[in-house]
């Protein structure tokens, strides 16, 4: 990035603030949270769980070029005072926006979005200056923080965008105006919010109604509700629609695939050309996650042979699929697949299945810590119950369950399969560690609030050597 991202200026003409203590700073970036601010950034006091006015004198001493605030004493050093921190963050993401020709992508869906996310953002890398989401900044603060945060001479940009409620997408891809607009995959997820599949179709929808003019939607083609999906996208500025999935009519194509237990490959016809594609991660949907990121390269202009290339450089992310091994205090190895970031009966089903494909070595066994599945609505239950079937047609030995609805699961198991629940991530760990033997290869899958990503940072930290068993 060349030259400072915000003036005084600048910041104060986009967010209608007044500048106090210093007119004349600029800051080099844009920072939320004091923990992880950097000499030069702008520090905005934002009322979250924690009020951020009581952490300017930290970010001050930090080094923050100057703080967006709302009660003008919350500092002593530059500040832009504004009524209120949050709108004036949204005000500069917009100025972020009108201010930069840079190609914007909007990412959204039940499932895999940040994954998504994350391999677009790798292939704009590629391409030239790119921005993209940290994280999963991907919420009312997120999204206009990481517009806030684009640099000047970026030329492709790629946003997530999630929800919990119908409306707030809407809200978020207004702010971002999308040239190409994403949708992963419809699934139960936020059952509990929205009751029922259409209406969460709906919600992902509101993705296209901030869609640029002549702007391209991009959808999956294999989806009960493409169809849904489809009539959303013509009530919208797209000119163009994109479909990626196995049927025949996609414009990205999956002709073939092989999922192995550290990755997959296949080919692909997209838009009449023929490309080999690799991603170094395992699971059958990363057949549909790649064909997704493709299709939002490809209409960003990316040629898909460089978009392949760069899929089968990637690593697979901590808790999306990463697989590491610990050492038993005896010797011998556990294999730990850490896909701990979140869950939903569709992911879980994958996660379990991958699983499956893993050979254990000497007399392992296979074994999933599985968290309990949130906001999913009335059928918690039922879907709780469904893992069972799935861990035995993945030859899973030893089931741990956390959290209290994994008792459905635990109870839908056979009397072959050893199985536990536990209250706590903490009592995960002491049940794992108990019985680990040499050769196994454990699954660690939850909801992030069910803390099963406890058990992996517990495992990471060393906290797996115990005796070998058997």
């Amino acid at each position: 990035m060349s030259g400072p991202l915000w003036s005084g200026w600048e910041a104060a003409r986009a967010t209608g603030g007044r500048l106090v203590g210093a007119e004349d700073w600029t800051a080099s970036g844009v920072s939320i949270d004091t923990r992880t601010l950097k000499p030069g950034d702008l520090f905005v006091a934002l009322k979250d769980q924690r009020d951020g006015h009581d952490f300017v004198p930290a970010a001050e001493k930090a080094g923050a070029a100057a703080s967006i605030v709302a009660r003008e004493d919350a500092g002593t050093g530059p500040r832009l005072v504004v009524p209120d921190v949050l709108e004036a963050l949204q005000r500069l993401g917009v100025a972020a926006r009108e201010r930069n020709a840079a190609l914007r992508v909007g990412v959204t869906g039940s499932v895999g979005k940040t994954s998504v996310k994350e391999a677009i953002a790798a292939v704009f890398r590629a391409a030239g200056p790119a921005h993209w989401s940290v994280k999963s900044y991907n919420n009312h603060w997120g999204v206009p923080l990481t517009l806030a945060r684009m640099p000047k001479d970026t030329e492709r940009a790629v946003f997530e965008m999630g929800m919990n409620h119908a409306g707030e997408i809407a809200a978020l891809t207004t702010q971002v105006q999308p040239h190409i607009a994403l949708i992963t995959r419809i699934a139960p997820a936020h059952l509990e919010n929205l009751g029922s599949m259409e209406a969460i179709a709906d919600a992902k929808s509101e993705i296209f109604a901030g869609l640029a003019p002549d702007g391209v939607a991009v959808i999956p083609a294999d989806c009960e509700f493409a169809a849904r999906l489809s009539a959303r996208v013509s009530e919208s500025q797209a000119a163009f629609l994109l479909e990626f999935g196995r049927a025949p009519h996609a414009a990205v194509r999956v002709l073939s695939w092989e999922d192995g237990p550290e990755s997959g490959s296949g080919r692909f016809d997209v838009m009449g050309r023929l490309v080999n594609v690799t991603i170094p991660a395992p699971g059958a949907h990363q057949a549909m996650n790649a064909a997704a990121v493709m299709a939002a390269c490809v209409a960003a202009g990316i040629e898909a042979g460089m978009v392949a290339d760069v899929l089968a450089g990637l690593t697979a992310q901590a808790g999306r699929g990463a697989s590491f091994e610990i050492t038993l205090e005896e010797g011998g190895k556990v294999r730990i697949l850490d896909d701990s970031y979140n869950a939903n009966p569709v992911s879980m089903a994958s996660a379990i299945a991958t699983l499956g494909r893993h050979q254990p070595a000497g007399k392992g066994r296979r074994v999933a810590v599985l968290g309990e599945m949130l906001e999913i609505g009335e059928t918690s239950r039922e879907r709780h119950r469904e893992l069972a079937t799935h861990l035995v047609d993945a030859g899973v030995s030893e089931v741990i369950g956390v959290g209290a609805m994994m008792e459905h699961m635990i109870a839908a198991l056979p009397d072959s399969t050893r199985s536990h629940l536990v209250r706590s991530p903490e009592r995960a760990v002491e049940k794992l560690l108990s019985g680990l033997r040499a050769g196994d290869v454990v699954l660690i899958k939850g909801s992030n609030a069910s803390g099963v990503h406890k058990v992996v940072a517990s495992l990471r930290n060393g906290a797996a050597t115990a005796p070998v068993k058997g």
